[in-house]
């Protein structure tokens, strides 16, 4: 290792991940599901983030779009929010309820 000092992750070991099953997402019926109405960081316009989705990346997408065509709005994904142009509320509030989820109104 020469000069420099300790170094916990000096190796290509210490960065991987354990080895082993992915972890398994909960039931939709179990899941914390959030959905609220913000304008933080929007520029003053209103939308509707869904928080609490344990979902892979393509079923996130999926829910989405059928999201987007229930709400008849556009919307995007972002760090795992789902967020909804507008206030979508009851609407999202209706969707993830036909789609299994058990979501709940957070917020104002």
């Amino acid at each position: 290792m020469g000069k420099g000092g300790w170094q916990e992750f000096s190796s290509a070991d210490a960065l991987g991940r354990p080895e082993g099953k992915p972890a398994a997402h909960s039931p939709r019926s179990q899941q914390r599901v959030r959905v609220q109405r913000t304008k933080a960081g929007k520029g003053g316009k209103t939308v509707t983030v869904i928080t609490g989705l344990e979902l892979g990346e393509a079923e996130l997408k999926a829910l989405l779009k059928q999201l987007k065509a229930a709400a008849g709005t556009g919307g995007t994904l972002k760090d795992g929010l789902v967020e909804l142009q507008g206030d979508q509320l009851a609407v999202a509030l209706e969707a993830l309820g036909k789609e299994g989820f058990r979501p709940k109104q957070a917020g104002g």
